[in-house]
């Protein structure tokens, strides 16, 4: 398995809309595409309370590669987005790694 650690850093003021997006539309079409997700969080101590946090599971770069072109280029997608920000940009940073477990990690 291959796991995709992002972290969402928001504008000041959007990190209810883009909790919305996902909660409410986005999980939808990644369910319906075939991506999965471990698990979201948000920064309850630390230096920033505008960051979302999330990991999605893969079994290959090539599936990684082949279910996210198919989710960026998704016509649903594409309306969600376009609405989600009607009121303005959500996001001022989007970071990614892809990590793989140890031999000793309880996640494999």
């Amino acid at each position: 398995m291959i796991y995709e650690l992002r972290t969402y850093r928001t504008l000041p003021d959007r990190m209810p809309a883009l909790l919305k997006r996902f909660e409410t539309r986005t999980l939808q079409i990644w369910q319906r595409l075939g991506i999965r997700q471990l698990g979201f969080w948000r920064t309850t101590v630390g230096p920033s309370h505008l960051e979302l946090v999330y990991i999605l599971v893969w079994s290959s770069l090539a599936e990684r590669e082949r279910l996210w072109n198919a989710f960026v280029t998704d016509p649903e997608w594409q309306e969600v987005a376009a609405a989600s920000e009607a009121d303005g940009p959500i996001l001022a940073n989007i970071s990614n790694s892809f990590m793989s477990p140890t031999s000793f990690s309880a996640l494999q």
